[in-house]
């Protein structure tokens, strides 16, 4: 009988350890399910989120600064974008980079380095940058979706008939696929709706450049000036406004650091610790965007000078070559569905987890049903997320109605997030982890950096504001264009 114990004992201890054993490898040391992502998730994630409806703009942002300027602002904001980016992965955990407390959102970082008063004022610009981002995204949308309408009604019915369409069905069929696709529950688990979409960034990117080179070909000669748009074709006034814009336009086409650290959350635990992939995606994710912009903006700019469109697309006209043009608007829109939920997911999960602790024994915000799909699969629903979700949706799908001004808007949302997310916090919470000292030459440096993306912020947010007044006085809702 004591020797049946003993083997039941050993038996029992190595069920236990193998219990343990599948444990470790199905979580991480947080007790989280483990991480799967890759440098390649990771920059999957960061050009869909990156190369989005900000590249369409670029030929026209470079058009009002110029050919010395507009480049020059483009690496700037590329070298930018990338250094806080790197002090910002750093901020994933605290204290040692590969063992450390984890941080799952960027607001975590926040409240772990800063705390106070800073987080509130962090959550609320963040959470607002993501939601106009939302409204940014319907609007470039409905915009692509148009043009294939137009452009096969031209090729129907000729170049001179007036084809009036409007664009809000288009908002609406956006707003309903968003709204199914809002029900995913998990940022980690929409990794495969990010390729699809950098895809896509690619496959309509690339169409921009091609045309624009057939187009440069077609003119025989290289538009634009060393200065931008001439005085005389745009008021004193109006020049320095579409110059100040022009910057907020380049400061959105780069922008994705409100979502870097949910982006690094997505990654395997260490080795290498998630500081280090983080920096290698983000690297080679700015390196190819930067070299997608430069070849988009330049070549735009090089095919239509001074009347370069604020959508590169709409600009090669409707209907030459049509089908090639319907091909990039859909790849577009396909990438901006992915690209919707690429920053609308940490807004979700901040409002659910809200939601979870204040009332933890609802059963509309707790309780999950499971809906099988295939006999292997299943989705989960909770009431509360799919609601809440929806009414996000329909809520930017209404807004997106009202202020169809593409490129105003677009310049806008760059401003309002670019200064505070992007360099400000990710510098102040880079001082603190690393204990850098104040007064020092990297304190000096890090500040006047700071500074100066500050002033940046400040004259391109007047400058889309402009912009927006402007377009409200000649602007009629509903109205078919």
């Amino acid at each position: 009988m004591q020797k049946m114990g003993e083997n039941d004992g050993a038996k029992f201890h190595s069920v236990e350890l193998g219990h343990q054993q599948g444990a470790f490898k199905c979580y991480d040391d947080d007790g989280r399910l483990k991480r799967t992502g890759t440098v390649w998730t990771a920059s999957a994630h960061i050009i869909t989120a990156v190369i989005g409806s900000g590249v369409l703009s670029l030929a026209w942002a470079i058009a009002q600064l110029g050919w010395v300027a507009g480049p020059a602002v483009m690496i700037l904001f590329s070298f930018v974008i990338y250094y806080t980016s790197a002090l910002l992965s750093d901020c994933y955990r605290c204290g040692d980079p590969a063992t450390g407390k984890r941080n799952y959102t960027y607001m975590d970082a926040v409240h772990a380095n800063m705390g106070g008063l800073k987080v509130k004022v962090c959550g609320f610009i963040q959470y607002l940058n993501l939601f106009g981002v939302a409204i940014g995204y319907t609007i470039a949308a409905s915009i692509s979706m148009l043009a294939i309408q137009r452009s096969n009604c031209f090729h129907k019915n000729g170049h001179d008939s007036p084809c009036l369409m409007s664009s809000n069905p288009y908002m609406i069929m956006f707003g309903l696929t968003e709204i199914l696709f809002s029900q995913i529950p998990d940022f980690d688990q929409i990794w495969w709706l990010s390729i699809v979409a950098a895809i896509m960034s690619f496959t309509y990117s690339s169409i921009g450049l091609a045309l624009g080179v057939m187009q440069v070909v077609a003119n025989g000669s290289i538009k634009g000036s060393l200065t931008g748009i001439s005085i005389g074709v745009v008021s004193q006034t109006d020049k320095i406004w579409r110059s100040l814009q022009a910057f907020g336009d380049i400061a959105f086409a780069y922008t994705y650091s409100i979502i870097l650290i949910e982006i690094q959350d997505t990654l395997k635990a260490p080795p290498p610790s998630e500081t280090k992939v983080m920096k290698k995606a983000t690297l080679i994710s700015v390196v190819v965007t930067t070299v997608f912009y430069m070849l988009c903006g330049c070549l735009g700019y090089a095919a239509f000078g001074d009347s370069a469109p604020g959508n590169l697309l709409t600009g090669f006209g409707f209907y030459n070559p049509y089908w090639l043009l319907d091909i990039a608007n859909a790849a577009i829109v396909v990438h901006l569905v992915g690209a919707y939920q690429v920053y609308c997911q940490p807004l979700f999960a901040f409002v659910e987890k809200w939601a979870l602790e204040a009332w933890p024994n609802s059963r509309l915000v707790a309780k999950e049903v499971r809906i099988p799909l295939t006999p292997t699969r299943s989705i989960r629903l909770n009431l509360f997320r799919a609601a809440w979700r929806s009414a996000f949706v329909v809520a930017t799908t209404v807004i997106s109605m009202l202020l169809p001004f593409f490129n105003d808007v677009v310049g806008f949302l760059g401003a309002l997030g670019f200064w505070p997310l992007t360099v400000y916090f990710p510098v102040e919470m880079y001082v603190i982890q690393k204990k850098v000292p104040k007064w020092s030459g990297r304190w000096m440096c890090l500040q006047l950096l700071s500074l100066a993306c500050l002033v940046i912020s400040v004259a391109s947010a007047v400058g889309s504001i402009a912009g927006v007044v402007a377009d409200l006085k000649t602007y009629q809702p509903f109205k078919s264009q």
